[in-house]
C-alpha cells in the first residue's frame, strides 16, 4: 500500500491538473449550458466510467509486463517519463491568445444517451490510454507490495477525484465558460501549472531511472 504522503502528493498533483481547462472539462460544459446541470453531471459521469476501463486495461497489461519481464516494465517507465516532459512542454507551448477556447451549445439528448456517449467517448480516447500508461507506474514502488494494487489505487484516485471538477464545471458552467473564454491569465496559469507538474515528474522520475539502471 503506497504512504499517506505519496496518495497525498499524487492527488494533489491528478487536483491540479484537472483543473486546467482540457476536451473533458469543455465537453461537460457544452453538455450543462445545452440542457442544464443534470446533462453535465450525466457527462461526468459518463467519461468517469469510461475512465475506469483506462485503469483496468492499465493494471493488467503493466502488472503483466513487470511480472514477465521487469526489463521492459523499466523501459516503459523511462517512455512514460518521456511522454510526461512532453506533454509538460506542450502545456507551456499553448498559445492561449492564438485558440480562443469556445464552447458551443450542443443538441438536446436523452440523459441515458449522453451518459453511454460519454462512456464511448473516454473509452475510445487514445490520449486518456497514454496518459495512464506514462503517469501511474511513476509512483509505483514493487518493493512495498502488489504491482496490480498500487495501479489500480491510483487509477482510482485519478477518475474519482475527476468527478468533482467536472461537476462544478456542470453546476457552474456558464461562470466557469465566461471566464476560461475571457480570462486568458487565469488559463494560463492553470496551463503553467499542469506543465510545470507533468514536466517536473517526468524528469524527475526518467532521471531516477537512469541512475538506477547505471547503478545496477
Amino acid at each position: 500500500m503506497p504512504s499517506i504522503e505519496i496518495l497525498l502528493t499524487f492527488t494533489l498533483a491528478t487536483l491540479i491538473m484537472h483543473i486546467s481547462p482540457g476536451p473533458s472539462n469543455l465537453y461537460v460544459m457544452a453538455r450543462s449550458i445545452s440542457q442544464g446541470v443534470s446533462g453535465g453531471i450525466a457527462a461526468a459521469i459518463g467519461l468517469a466510467v469510461g475512465g475506469l476501463f483506462h485503469v483496468l486495461a492499465t493494471v493488467l497489461g503493466l502488472a503483466t509486463i513487470f511480472k514477465h519481464s521487469p526489463t521492459l516494465y523499466t523501459a516503459v517507465k523511462l517512455l512514460g517519463a518521456v511522454y510526461l516532459i512532453y506533454l509538460g512542454i506542450k502545456y507551456f507551448k499553448t498559445n492561449s491568445s492564438d485558440e480562443d477556447i469556445k464552447v458551443k451549445k450542443s443538441k438536446y439528448k436523452p440523459l441515458s444517451r449522453i451518459f453511454y456517449e460519454s462512456v464511448l467517448i473516454e473509452i475510445t480516447n487514445p490520449k486518456t490510454a497514454l496518459f495512464f500508461i506514462a503517469f501511474l507506474p511513476q509512483f509505483v514502488n514493487p518493493e512495498i507490495g502488489s504491482i496490480s494494487f498500487q495501479l489500480f489505487i491510483f487509477g482510482i484516485i485519478v477518475v474519482v477525484s475527476a468527478i468533482p471538477i467536472d461537476t462544478s464545471v456542470a453546476i457552474f458552467s456558464s461562470k466557469v465558460a465566461s471566464l476560461i473564454n475571457k480570462s486568458k491569465k487565469a488559463q494560463v496559469i492553470q496551463e503553467r501549472v499542469s506543465g510545470s507538474i507533468l514536466f517536473g515528474l517526468g524528469s524527475f522520475i526518467g532521471l531516477k531511472e537512469i541512475k538506477t539502471i547505471l547503478l545496477r
